[in-house]
C-alpha cells in the first residue's frame, strides 16, 4: 500500500478479534508512532500496552473509576467489557514538560499524531483499529492507576487487532469544502 492510498482509505476498525500484532508488527507501530513530528525531540508521549491480562488490568482500573465516579451499575458493566474490544489496547499518554519553545498543546497533538500514525500503521499492516477516548481519558482515577502524573493527559485508547468484518468503504469526500483562502 502506497502512502497516498493509506492517507486516502484509512478508516476505523470498531469490530476486532484476535490475533494482536505480532512482536514484529508491533515494533512497526510503535515506531511509526515515533516518526511524527515533534518540537525539540521532547518525545511527549508513552504508549502503554495491554493484551491479555493486562487488558484485565486495563477493565478493573475502569471499573474502579466508574465506581469512584458513582456511575450506575449498567456503566460499570459496561466499563468492564471496554477493554475487551480488541486483543490489544495502547493507552497513549502525552507526558508534557515545561519548555520556553514548544508549549503543551503542542506537545499533546505530537502525541495524538503518534496515535493516528499508530493507526495508520496498523491499518498499512492490514490490521484493524480504533481510537477511542471517552470519560476515562479525562479521569484523574484511571492515570493515577496506570501510573502516570497529574499534569499527563490520555489522548486516547487505541484499540488494534485483526479486523472482525471486513468494513465498507467509506466513499470519498472531498476535503476542499473545509478550506478557505485568505
Amino acid at each position: 500500500m502506497d502512502a497516498l492510498e493509506l492517507l486516502l482509505t484509512r478508516q476505523s476498525t470498531p469490530r476486532l478479534t484476535a490475533p494482536a500484532p505480532d512482536a514484529s508488527q508491533l515494533k512497526v507501530i510503535l515506531d511509526a508512532a515515533i516518526r511524527v513530528p515533534d518540537h525539540g525531540a521532547l518525545a511527549p508521549w508513552e504508549f502503554i500496552i495491554a493484551t491479555g491480562e493486562g487488558l484485565e488490568t486495563l477493565a478493573d482500573i475502569f471499573v474502579n473509576a466508574a465506581q469512584a465516579s458513582g456511575a450506575d451499575e449498567d456503566f460499570i458493566h459496561k466499563a468492564k467489557g471496554m477493554p475487551m474490544r480488541a486483543p490489544m489496547v495502547i493507552t497513549v499518554a502525552a507526558k508534557t514538560q515545561v519548555h520556553p519553545k514548544v508549549p503543551v498543546l503542542e506537545q499533546q497533538i505530537a502525541a495524538g499524531c503518534a496515535t493516528m500514525a499508530m493507526q495508520q500503521a496498523a491499518f498499512a499492516l492490514g490490521l484493524g483499529a480504533v481510537w477511542r477516548t471517552g470519560d476515562f481519558a479525562f479521569d484523574a482515577n484511571v492515570n493515577a492507576a496506570l501510573g502516570l502524573k497529574a499534569e499527563d493527559q490520555i489522548v486516547g485508547f487505541l484499540y488494534v487487532g485483526t479486523p472482525a468484518v471486513a468494513a465498507p468503504k467509506k466513499p470519498q469526500r472531498d476535503g476542499s469544502q473545509y478550506a478557505r483562502y485568505l
